[in-house]
């Protein structure tokens, strides 16, 4: 499973790109508040910016508070998020221990990052990186840590 993170921050400028990139190339739209990334002041320019991004949780809180299955649980983490059956609640956002739901203000649909990548060239200072995780649960795992022990 990929996973986006931010481990470059200090070189950000705040220049929105991956935001906007998210919002036009993964959901079609084009503000930034459509975008599965948010980018935000640390407190002014001088202080630099915070990435509010989804960190792939694999109980996802938001998952379990939907009243609806506008959010399921993605495999190894994260989650999908289907627009036609959000109710627009705002209960996934609200729950999310990172802030990593992002509600459109003007049409009350969540935006939650999918893990695909696709802002990280948008990024003019490579602040952003889309890198493979490994499984933590699962067979797969479990059978290869039980052939470490035996050898």
């Amino acid at each position: 499973m990929k996973k986006l993170t931010a481990p470059r921050m200090d070189r950000c400028i705040g220049c929105h790109s991956c935001s906007l990139a998210c919002a036009r190339l993964v959901h079609g739209l084009h503000a930034w508040g459509s975008g599965g990334i948010r980018i935000y002041s640390s407190g002014g320019l001088t202080t630099g910016f915070v990435a509010d991004i989804c960190v792939a949780c694999e109980d996802a809180p938001c998952v379990k508070v939907c009243p609806t299955v506008a959010l399921s649980q993605r495999k190894g983490g994260g989650v999908r998020v289907n627009h036609k059956w959000c109710m627009r609640c705002g209960e996934c956002a609200k729950v999310c221990p990172v802030q990593g739901i992002q509600v459109d203000p003007s049409s009350r649909l969540p935006f939650v990052c999918i893990h695909c990548g696709r802002c990280v060239a948008f990024c003019p200072n490579g602040c952003l990186e889309l890198a493979e995780i490994p499984e933590t649960t699962g067979k797969k795992n479990n059978a290869a840590v039980a052939g470490s022990t035996a050898e």
